[in-house]
């Protein structure tokens, strides 16, 4: 089985141009994804908590919906069947890597939702209590209070997501995207070497996991060290000033 893999061929594969824009590619698409899914699983998330019933009941809908079916499926539909029903889709600026952000990009914020939320969620209430005795509207209470303490809360499933996303990016080669799973597939319809071009293609996705989990690590132990240090000030006995009379 060894005797039959051709390093050549691997090689060739993994250093050709079709590999290295495609993994790219993937990595665009996921970077766009991502921040367009923070910023509506963010506003999801205060959806969740909010005092309509019928907010609520959409965002509830919402998450239902992009949660409970298949990510190709969502794919598919924004690509073929969105066109259809609105025909300003069927223009040419409807690219394949849109669609691909498009689907990718709800469906994840429905899962950053429920991250953001629990983040929120997690965050004592009593230091609300306080803002607000304090005369500071919500906006600046979720702003200069709330936010920032959920951030370290979140950051380890939203690295999670992150990874995640990546790899869902291959499904994009169902509606053309030239990702890397599509450069892989090309490449072996040309040579009909298998093994070779996914190999290639498995080493990139190794390869840009393992340094994004580095990132997070790094970013972790960051967030993790600046909130003990916090909480050792916070503690610290405060040092009474000396005033001009005093002295």
């Amino acid at each position: 089985m060894l005797a039959s893999f051709s390093l050549h061929l691997f090689w060739d594969a993994l250093s050709s141009r079709p590999f290295w824009r495609g993994a790219l590619l993937a990595i665009e698409i996921t970077v766009v994804s991502f921040v367009v899914s923070i910023v509506i699983g963010f506003f999801l998330a205060l959806g969740r908590s909010s005092r309509s019933r019928a907010v609520r009941g959409g965002v509830f809908l919402y998450t239902w919906i992009f949660r409970a079916t298949p990510t190709l499926l969502q794919l598919l539909f924004i690509w073929d069947a969105l066109p259809q029903i609105w025909p300003t889709f069927r223009h040419s600026w409807f690219t394949p890597f849109l669609a691909a952000a498009i689907a990718l990009s709800l469906n994840e914020a429905a899962y950053m939702a429920e991250i953001i939320r629990s983040g929120l969620l997690s965050v004592d209430p009593g230091q609300e209590l306080a803002g607000r005795a304090l005369g500071m509207p919500r906006r600046r209470i979720l702003r200069r209070i709330i936010v920032p303490q959920a951030v370290r809360i979140v950051i380890p499933p939203m690295g999670n997501e992150f990874i995640t996303l990546l790899k869902l990016t291959s499904l994009a080669s169902v509606i053309s995207v030239t990702e890397l799973l599509t450069a892989a597939q090309d490449y072996y319809s040309t040579t009909f070497s298998y093994t070779e071009a996914f190999a290639a293609a498995a080493l990139y996705y190794l390869v840009i996991v393992s340094v994004l989990m580095l990132v997070q690590s790094r970013i972790e132990r960051r967030f993790t060290f600046t909130s003990r240090t916090r909480k050792r000030t916070a503690a610290a006995p405060a040092v009474p000033a000396i005033s001009h009379d005093a002295r």
